[in-house]
């Protein structure tokens, strides 16, 4: 099979005609045409999608945390939702060189503190 498979896509980028300008076999002609077959049966298969499984795309409003607003196309909410973020980069380490510390917004850092504080 895999053999086949090589051949048939070897031959498949075969020219009309040679340099001499002789036709190709016509073995070579139906391998082609088989080929070309295959490939548009994958196209017309991969590219029918299922109608109606497709999030909704629309604007959201978001909130940065020094209080800055942008609008945004998310799938996140629905048209108009608001989106508070408690990390962004203006207050992420990875963004600003570790200097600042982390906001605790929600209390989960201290929750986190408070689960482990007697593991070490």
């Amino acid at each position: 099979m895999q053999a086949r498979s090589f051949r048939a896509n070897r031959l498949a980028c075969l020219p009309l005609r040679d340099s001499s300008g002789n036709s190709p076999a016509p073995e070579f002609i139906e391998l082609r045409a088989r080929q070309r077959n295959r490939v548009a049966r994958r196209r017309k298969k991969a590219g029918s999608m299922k109608s109606d499984i497709h999030p909704e795309y629309h604007i959201i409003n978001v909130v940065m945390t020094d209080g800055t607003t942008f609008q945004t196309k998310s799938t996140w909410g629905k048209e108009g939702d608001t989106l508070n973020l408690d990390i962004d980069p203006t207050s992420h380490p990875a963004w600003t060189g570790g200097n600042q510390q982390l906001m605790d917004r929600g209390g989960r850092v201290s929750r986190f503190k408070d689960k482990f504080k007697g593991f070490v």
